[in-house]
């Protein structure tokens, strides 16, 4: 199968280079003929570019599946400049780390945060890089910078009128319509802080010929709202939407290619949020 070639090749590389590789948590999981080629297919039509935006929903094991595939695919290649995450924050990078580094030392390199990231999730992804001796550096905005970003007037600046309201209007319901009217503007400022701390490390390990990932939330990844509207202009971009379910209309230019995966169990989240924040 062409997956499990990807990993033999990976393995083998590996192995030459002294890694210290373990059979029974192998980093590509052998998959059929149709499902890699389907990916491989898709990936080459966004090629070349010099960003790939990866936007997923959180708690898709698919696509964090996809996302590992992708990124073993350009590995392979010899494409990969870097993966980014949203899940680390800006400052951190397993750039002192060798190949044969254990998932331990990566996590403790990108300080990660398992309450909010499982690393079971995302650590499959992560460990493809570092085994292929890729860059794997942290994105987000660091907690320590959201109180200022709430108080900046000047990121209000940041996007044209139309998608500052149109990211309001995603603060409004990824709330649950539970924020307090006064809340959003600083609520999107710390949006808007975010994608700016993305775009900036996908340019800090842009590298001519060769492809930075992002793995990010998919509203990150929308051209019109995200981290698009902040990278140098120099700069190729494409933005994947992972999305679960049958795929709507009108996504209008937001994305580049909408990838659908089998859809999830119909679950209440706001009913969930509203039980947690007692609102």
């Amino acid at each position: 199968m062409r997956a499990f070639r990807v990993f033999t090749l990976l393995l083998a590389v590996c192995w030459l280079g002294g890694c210290a590789v373990r059979p029974e948590a192998p980093l590509i999981e052998p998959l059929s003929d149709s499902v890699a080629a389907a990916t491989s297919a898709r990936l080459d039509t966004l090629l070349p570019t010099d960003i790939l935006m990866l936007g997923e929903q959180h708690d898709a094991k698919e696509h964090q599946q996809i996302e590992q595939q992708v990124i073993a695919l350009l590995a392979t290649r010899g494409l990969l400049a870097a993966v980014a995450l949203e899940m680390g924050d800006a400052g951190v990078s397993t750039a002192r780390l060798k190949p044969s580094a254990s998932e331990q030392q990566a996590q403790s390199a990108l300080r990660w945060n398992e309450q909010a990231w499982p690393w079971q999730a995302y650590g499959p992804a992560v460990m493809t890089a570092v085994r292929a001796g890729v860059l794997v550096v942290g994105a987000n905005l660091p907690r320590s910078k959201m109180q200022a970003s709430m108080a900046d007037r000047g990121l209000d600046a940041q996007l044209p009128g139309p998608a500052l309201k149109a990211q309001q209007q995603q603060i409004r319901l990824g709330h649950c319509g539970a924020l307090p009217e006064s809340q959003i503007t600083p609520m999107t400022r710390i949006q808007i802080a975010r994608d700016i701390s993305m775009a900036e490390a996908l340019s800090q390990a842009a590298l001519p010929g060769k492809v930075v990932v992002l793995l990010s939330g998919s509203v990150h990844a929308d051209r019109k709202l995200g981290v698009a509207q902040h990278l140098h202009p120099e700069l190729k971009s494409k933005a994947i939407h992972l999305h679960a379910g049958e795929a709507g209309t009108g996504q209008d230019g937001a994305f580049d290619s909408v990838w659908v995966t089998p859809a999830l169990p119909d679950i209440d989240h706001c009913e969930n949020f509203r039980r947690q924040t007692g609102r």
